[in-house]
């Protein structure tokens, strides 16, 4: 067996569509690619969303749910989701206290997580934004787009989220991500 998947052409769609049936405390929009906590906006909580391309799995999907993300938008394989599928995740969490971006240092996801911060504060959204860069495996050079931040961004979601959940406020859950 060299893969367990139906079609390389909807492996991003099935993937969705099984998490959906596997979970129902999470709405999974499998055409806008978009995975929230169904009870996201209760409590007035600082909402969390992270996300970049499919294949890294668990990885953001999977990590949706209680004392983690709110949301998460998964890209396809191995490209960065868009900016409306951020905004789109970023209006569903918004319980009037915030929003906090996890992103990992790809290009694309820094680009489209930057396009869609700006978008959410044109449409009133409160949005800050964490880079996560820890890779110690890839050295900063001409030839490399840097520290991707692959490792950390498992503990940065666990931990932000985990102060989100406290009900800290968006500032506190910012900065408590900034030092993991």
């Amino acid at each position: 067996m060299r893969m367990l998947i139906n079609s390389a052409d909807t492996v991003v769609a099935d993937a969705l569509r099984g998490m959906a049936a596997a979970h129902p405390e999470l709405d999974v929009d499998v055409e806008r690619r978009v995975v929230v906590r169904r009870d996201a906006r209760e409590g007035g909580r600082v909402g969390l969303v992270s996300g970049g391309g499919s294949g890294h799995e668990p990885l953001h999907a999977g990590f949706v749910g209680y004392g983690m993300l709110s949301a998460a938008c998964p890209g396809e394989v191995f490209t960065s989701p868009v900016p409306d599928q951020m905004l789109r995740a970023a209006s569903a969490v918004d319980a009037g206290r915030g929003v906090l971006f996890v992103v990992k240092n790809y290009t694309g996801d820094v680009l489209n997580f930057e396009m869609a911060a700006e978008l959410a504060g044109e449409d009133g959204l409160r949005v800050e934004s964490v880079l996560v860069n820890d890779d110690v495996a890839v050295t900063d050079s001409l030839y490399t787009a840097g520290r991707r931040g692959t490792g950390a961004t498992l503990f940065v979601e666990k931990i932000a989220g985990a102060a989100a959940e406290a009900g800290a406020p968006l500032e506190r859950v910012a900065a408590v991500a900034r030092r993991v």
